[in-house]
């Protein structure tokens, strides 16, 4: 039971369920409440999501080992409880799972769900050291999800104005992680922008990516792919990223960017509800 509950663990259940709900959230957007129509396919692509997810997970922390003896030593492979080996073999198979869900909904998602794996895979293994860009690709896996969905309900625009709207919180997320793992990023060559600038300046660049991800916010709105449900949960989620992002800049410690990070993903997880309820009406 400890070892499930361990590998389970490497998976980062909750980023994936995320990813999963991302996947739901892109198709509803654009297909609405006819998408609902097709549960069979809805059930295919929130298991790619969150599998795709779950294989990149794994592999990151494959990949990170080292580190994570450094910053993470509780992390399942660092504290001894996960093997390297296992954790490959984790990979390997929510990666077929991923995939395998994708081909079976039509060719287009497979292509879609490909993309988002090569980015995904690759980022663990080559990207995270090249700072900015690792950021990037990271964000664009984290987009992709409602691009997947625009590609299953056949309407892009919604899906892409959701797209934006994540992939720059979430670039900024990365930024602040940047700053938690100095230590150990500067130890190992992983050029960040906190390595590279230093904290100060990390802080300041992932708050501006909050600002202008609390600024897009307003698109899925604007454009007419919501309703009015969307905004109390949008406004309650600009309003924590316009406070956390001060608190970034005025203190740019590790402890309060370890806060920060975990704070913005409660506040994804908020605005993705927000998105999914504004869809369904």
């Amino acid at each position: 039971m400890e070892k499930a509950k361990s590998l389970l663990r490497l998976t980062r259940p909750i980023n994936s369920l995320m990813v999963g709900l991302a996947v739901l959230v892109g198709t509803l957007a654009t297909g609405g409440l006819k998408a609902i129509g097709k549960p069979g396919e809805l059930l295919l692509a929130a298991l790619t999501g969150f599998s795709l997810s779950a294989a990149a997970m794994a592999v990151n922390d494959y990949c990170d080992r080292e580190i994570d003896a450094v910053n993470e030593p509780q992390r399942p492979i660092p504290s001894g409880k996960v093997t390297p080996q296992e954790a490959l073999a984790l990979t390997a198979i929510t990666s077929t799972i991923g995939l395998g869900a994708s081909a079976a909904i039509n060719p287009q998602a497979l292509g879609v769900a490909l993309i988002a794996w090569i980015l995904l895979i690759s980022y663990s293994t080559w990207g995270k050291k090249r700072g900015l860009l690792g950021n990037l690709m990271v964000s664009g896996g984290v987009a992709l999800p409602f691009v997947y969905g625009g590609v299953l309900s056949g309407r892009m625009t919604a899906s892409l104005s959701f797209a934006l709207v994540a992939f720059l919180v979430n670039t900024g997320r990365e930024i602040t992680k940047g700053i938690v793992d100095v230590e150990g990023d500067a130890k190992h060559g992983v050029n960040t922008l906190a390595v590279n600038l230093g904290p100060h300046q990390a802080a300041k660049a992932a708050a501006a990516l909050y600002l202008t991800g609390v600024a897009s916010s307003i698109l899925p709105w604007s454009i007419g792919a919501v309703s009015y449900l969307y905004l109390p949960f949008t406004l309650l989620t600009d309003l924590g990223l316009i406070l956390l992002s001060m608190r970034l800049v005025q203190d740019p410690s590790r402890d309060t960017s370890r806060t920060v990070k975990n704070q913005v993903l409660i506040l994804m997880a908020l605005g993705l509800l927000g998105f999914a309820l504004g869809s369904l009406s």
